[in-house]
Order: structure tokens, then C-alpha cells, then sequence
């Protein structure tokens, strides 16, 4: 699909930009208690867009010494002449979140190039990151809701589909994304079981301008999981995966056997609370034992660094790309 720039936003173009310019136009999700500083830098070496949810730092003061790594190995990279990829901090913006306001504030002093929101408005952020320079986008799993986000002046939006891993989505890729396009004209990312280059190109054909990965760098050396989730992946497949709200409250893909192992029926009808109050990544919270994944788990066959993956994702997206034509 041809979008028209002309009728973009300045903010709109710029992220637009940033994709076009990546060999391999590809967001890493930002994945919790996954994704740290590590992985970030390892994905923005590689030449892919590196993301981290701010709730990964156990304290606001964890968080700004993540930031403050972040950008000082971007600017030692660039002072090598290094090319990286930009990279993206994620925000919980739901009303039960409490370090909202500290997390803004550390973004209008790191400027992250992009803000994503997740379970809640992006309007929140938007002020602050336009202030300096950066640019919004928008997880969304409906069409009603991504119209919600286009109508507070969000600058992308990512269509959280069917099969995602962690919070998931339950619509069809095909008609998400063609109905959304339908009044939407910017950037639109397309997340869910994505995990080879195929799938990426395949995005594309379906009218995307870049995709996520997310299980499939969980698996990479660089992330913050214990070598026992990472095995669990490369033993899993797409029948391992459960859909439940039964953890946290909002439906979410996990591995079935973490799930047993914690004594979670998936099958139940769910009595969690959706809240994101307190330390939510040192608290009790029932997601701190269980361990999530997307459908595109049985892609998944062995450990590697995120260059290696990247590269494996680049040769078979070429390949995809060179059979279209």
C-alpha cells in the first residue's frame, strides 16, 4: 500500500523516517522483566529499533542509571563513527500506575527518541516528548481503540495482534490491519508471532511500515531471563502456549509449563484485578512466576546473540523479499 506522506505530520514523517532508514525495518517489543539496557544496546548495534518498558527498573533510580548507560554508549558508538539504530523507552500509562509522573520526568531529561504507551491514553506523554523532539506510538488491540489514539494525536500505532506474547490482542492481522488503514495514514507497526523475515516482509505486503519481535529475541544472550526460561522456549511450540487473563487480569499468552509449575489454571475463570500499583517488578505480583511467550514459540530452536538473530532474520527477509519480485 502507497501512503501518502504529504498528508503526515511532521512527527508522523519522522518516525516514518527512521524505519525507512533501517536495513531491516523492525522494532524490538518491549518486553517485561525481558528487555534492560543490554538488550537495547545489543539491538540498536545490530541495526534494529532497541526498546525497554521503564517498569524493568526496579527503582526510579535504577531507571535513570539505564537511561543515563543508554545514552552514553550511543554517544561513545558515535564517537567511534558507529551507525546504531534509534531506540524507545515504553510507558505504562494506566491510572494504577504510580511512578507515571517520575518516569516523564526522566524522559523529558534522557529524550528517548520514541515513547510507546501501553494500557492507557498516549495523549499523557504526548506534550512532554513533542516538547523535545521525539516521537508517540501506540500499542492498541482494537480498531476502536486505535481510533481513540489517532484522535489524541498520536504519531504510530502498533497493531498488537493475535498471538503476541505477554499482553496479547485477539484479532486477525489481515483485518486489523486493513481496517485501520482505512483511517489511518501513518506509521503502523504489526505485532504477533512474528519471527522470521517472511513474517516481516509479510507485514509489509499487509500494509505495515515496520514489525515487532519480541519472543524470539527473549531467547538471546543479552536478555534479563535466567537460562531456564530460555530453555523452555527452544522445548516449547505454538500447542505450549496458553491465552489467559488469569494472571494479571488482561489476557496474556504464556508457556502452559510455567504455568503448571505455579499452579495457575488457565482454564479458570479469572479472579486477578488489573493493577500496576506499587514495584511492579519486585512486588508479588502472580506474573513475576510464569513466564510468557508468543505463538511464533516454535520458531525458536536455539539460543543466540541478538547479532546472530538479526542477521538470521536479515537473510530471509531478502530472500522473501527477492521472490516477490
Amino acid at each position: 500500500m502507497s501512503i501518502n506522506t504529504r498528508s503526515l505530520s511532521a512527527p508522523q514523517r519522522q518516525l516514518l523516517d527512521m524505519f525507512t532508514a533501517l536495513q531491516l525495518p523492525v522494532l524490538a517489543a518491549p518486553m517485561f522483566l525481558v528487555s534492560g539496557p543490554r538488550l537495547v544496546a545489543a539491538c540498536c548495534q545490530a541495526g534494529i529499533v532497541g526498546s525497554f518498558p521503564a517498569p524493568n527498573a526496579r527503582t526510579v533510580e535504577q531507571l535513570q542509571e539505564w537511561l543515563e548507560q543508554i545514552v552514553s554508549e550511543r554517544e561513545a558508538a558515535g564517537d567511534r563513527g558507529e551507525q546504531w539504530a534509534p531506540w524507545m523507552l515504553n510507558m505504562i500509562v494506566h491510572s494504577t500506575y504510580d511512578r507515571f509522573e517520575a518516569e516523564l520526568e526522566l524522559v523529558r531529561r534522557y529524550k528517548p527518541p520514541i515513547v510507546s504507551t501501553a494500557l492507557g491514553s498516549p495523549a499523557r506523554v504526548l506534550d512532554a516528548v513533542h516538547e523535545y523532539g521525539g516521537v508517540v506510538i501506540a500499542d492498541v488491540v482494537t480498531p476502536a481503540l486505535a481510533r481513540k489514539a489517532v484522535a489524541a494525536g498520536v504519531d504510530g500505532l502498533v497493531l498488537v495482534c493475535n498471538g503476541a506474547g505477554g499482553h496479547t490482542g485477539t484479532n486477525n492481522p489481515f483485518a486489523f490491519a486493513a481496517e485501520v488503514r482505512e483511517f489511518w495514514d501513518g506509521p503502523l507497526g504489526l505485532a504477533g508471532a512474528i519471527s522470521n523475515g517472511r513474517d516481516i516482509h509479510a507485514a509489509q505486503v499487509l500494509g505495515c511500515d515496520f514489525a515487532l519481535i519480541g519472543t524470539r529475541l527473549v531467547a538471546t544472550a543479552e536478555s534479563l531471563v535466567e537460562q531456564a526460561y530460555r530453555d523452555m522456549l527452544v522445548d516449547c511450540s505454538l500447542d505450549d502456549i496458553a491465552a489467559t487473563k488469569a494472571v494479571s487480569g488482561v489476557l496474556a499468552n504464556w508457556m502452559k509449563p510455567s504455568l503448571a509449575r505455579a499452579g495457575i489454571d488457565p482454564n479458570a475463570e479469572s479472579r486477578a484485578q488489573i493493577d500496576f500499583s506499587g514495584n511492579i517488578a519486585t512486588a508479588n505480583k502472580a506474573w513475576k512466576h510464569v513466564w510468557s511467550a508468543g505463538q511464533g514459540v516454535g520458531q525458536i530452536r536455539r539460543t543466540s546473540t541478538v547479532a546472530e538473530l538479526v542477521d538470521e532474520l536479515h537473510h530471509s527477509y531478502r530472500q522473501s523479499v527477492a521472490r516477490s519480485v
